[in-house]
């Protein structure tokens, strides 16, 4: 069952530099990664995937533009939670497709303004509290995550390592 309280934010977008291609289109078990993440998001009321309209990603739901050249993923959390009905938002990239439902929600539980993993701020949850800060560092051109969090109520949560695997090269998908 979906939790009403709770908008999921995918980021489909990025440079893929290391990858060679976007990420969002790549497939894992004959699914594309952008599938995997929207599926996991399902435990959420409400789904927003955030990305680059003129990046032309040929996905199976819509695609929301993050409204700035900028390629960082704090372009792409700021976009999310402005769109989002509800204040809190778990953010999953779209190249941590083992990351699930279970994961997020213990994010989103232990949430004051945001809470993140061990091994960094993504995938992660954040409140509206947290917009404040991070639209100051976008705006600065401050594009760390990290950095634009230092301020905030950061609760870490630890999550199993290996689900936290982020894919950034073809080779590293293969071994998923």
């Amino acid at each position: 069952m979906a939790d009403p309280s709770l908008t999921g934010v995918l980021l489909v977008g990025g440079a893929s530099t290391r990858f060679g291609s976007p990420k969002a289109l790549a497939r894992l078990d004959g699914r594309m990664l952008a599938e995997i993440g929207w599926e996991t998001l399902g435990c959420c009321e409400e789904r927003i995937a955030v990305g680059k309209a003129a990046d032309g990603l040929d996905l199976p739901f819509p695609v929301l533009d993050d409204g700035t050249e900028i390629r960082a993923p704090i372009a792409g959390v700021v976009a999310g939670l402005r769109a989002a009905a509800n204040d809190l938002c778990v953010v999953l990239p779209v190249d941590t497709p083992r990351v699930g439902p279970p994961e997020l929600r213990a994010l989103a539980d232990a949430c004051v303004d945001a809470a993140i993993p061990q091994t960094g701020p993504l995938p992660g949850a954040y409140r509206k509290s947290a917009l404040p800060a991070l639209e100051a560092a976008l705006a600065a051109l401050k594009l760390s995550l990290w950095n634009a969090i230092a301020e905030l109520d950061v609760t870490q949560v630890d999550v199993d390592p290996a689900l936290l695997i982020n894919v950034n090269t073809p080779d590293e998908l293969g071994g998923l």
